[in-house]
């Protein structure tokens, strides 16, 4: 299959990157400074030791920093970085509104910034964008969905109606209106149609945000959701949910009030990071799906992004429309995502070597 060939080789590259790093003068081109938003979240661990890895296997000193998950403690970071010298910033930001200023003097001292997976909004001081095609994402969420009660990609829905409920991703996290505008594309034609019923009413990034992703807010939510629209009896057949952390909260609340048990069925739950407590709940048959967004490819593609303009060349392939962060369009590399879900779940995530299967057990 021609997704498995990629995939696997994905991850002899990132082998072949790893093992190459020894054999490397980590001295020769500089500081490359990584900075990362948290590592309570499984993938940002994975981001940031591949890319690390990667960058030192082309000859960089990496300044690897994780901002636990504070702003302000970022912030100070990059500016650490900027006074160190560093000859390129990585960014996942935290808040992608914040930065202004330490860019403004990364830029003062001809240090190229990369914004990494996340966008840095309202600055001119940003140079590259690598991610994945976010908006795609999200329609690979809300195709799951609609296949999980018994339709087809795109809309191809009958029957009903269905009882959804939406959660959004951190409203600070500018990938979170990607992915819930990518799901509602799909979603919005189906509610309006009433298909699809959103019975408590709440829709809107303003209204469903979870903010900084964190599934205990997730869980309280549905806990809510679940006592003002649902106590008459009605249950919930469907739950967007833009990410596995916030996946398990929702399911955590449906576990409480007896979902998974006595005849109620799950609803079908949409995921995204394809960490394993998740791809764990999807072949236990509990969340349905989780689109697979392979970190070690980002990392490998960052890598030679910076390694070629650090060196002078011109970058190729750049999509130099979609990514508007309010002050200019950044050049951006998109990565294709894929939806994993108990049908195809080992061949994605196992064979291509993400995922060990020993971990699974």
């Amino acid at each position: 299959m021609n997704i498995l060939k990629s995939l696997a080789a994905v991850a002899v590259t990132s082998g072949l990157i790893l093992g190459s790093a020894s054999l490397v003068s980590a001295q020769d081109k500089g500081i490359i400074g990584i900075a990362m938003p948290e590592q309570t979240t499984l993938r940002w661990n994975s981001d940031g030791a591949e890319l690390k890895a990667a960058l030192e296997a082309k000859g960089y000193t990496v300044d690897l920093q994780y901002a636990g998950d504070d702003i302000p403690n970022q912030l100070a970071q990059i500016e650490n970085m900027v006074t160190k010298g560093s000859k390129a910033l990585v960014i996942a930001a935290l808040d992608g509104t914040t930065l202004s200023a330490a860019l403004q003097q990364a830029a003062d001292a001809g240090i190229k910034v990369f914004a990494y997976d996340r966008l840095i909004r309202d600055t001119a001081n940003v140079d590259y964008y690598t991610t994945f095609d976010n908006f795609q994402v999200g329609v690979l969420q809300a195709n799951s969905i609609i296949k999980g009660l018994g339709g087809q990609d795109g809309g191809g829905l009958t029957g009903g109606p269905f009882n959804i409920e939406l959660f959004g991703g951190s409203p600070d996290d500018n990938n979170a209106f990607f992915f819930y505008d990518g799901a509602m594309s799909v979603l919005q034609p189906l509610i309006d149609s009433g298909v699809l019923v959103v019975k408590s009413g709440q829709m809107g990034m303003d209204k469903v945000g979870t903010l900084k992703w964190d599934g205990a807010t997730a869980q309280a939510r549905m806990d809510n959701l679940l006592s003002a629209n649902y106590s008459d009896g009605a249950v919930v057949n469907a739950v967007l949910s833009p990410n596995d952390g916030v996946a398990r909260g929702i399911l955590s609340s449906l576990r409480g009030v007896g979902y998974g048990s006595g005849g109620l069925a799950w609803p079908i739950i949409s995921g995204q990071d394809a960490e394993i407590p998740s791809i764990k709940a999807i072949i236990a048959g509990e969340q349905y799906s989780t689109v697979y967004k392979d970190t070690r490819e980002l990392a490998r593609v960052t890598a030679d992004l910076v390694d070629t303009v650090l060196g002078g060349g011109t970058p190729a392939d750049l999509d130099t429309t979609t990514y508007d962060n309010g002050v200019k369009v950044v050049p951006s590399v998109l990565l294709t995502p894929y939806e994993v879900d108990a049908t195809n779940y080992k061949e994605l995530v196992v064979d291509s070597g993400y995922i060990k299967e020993a971990d699974l057990q």
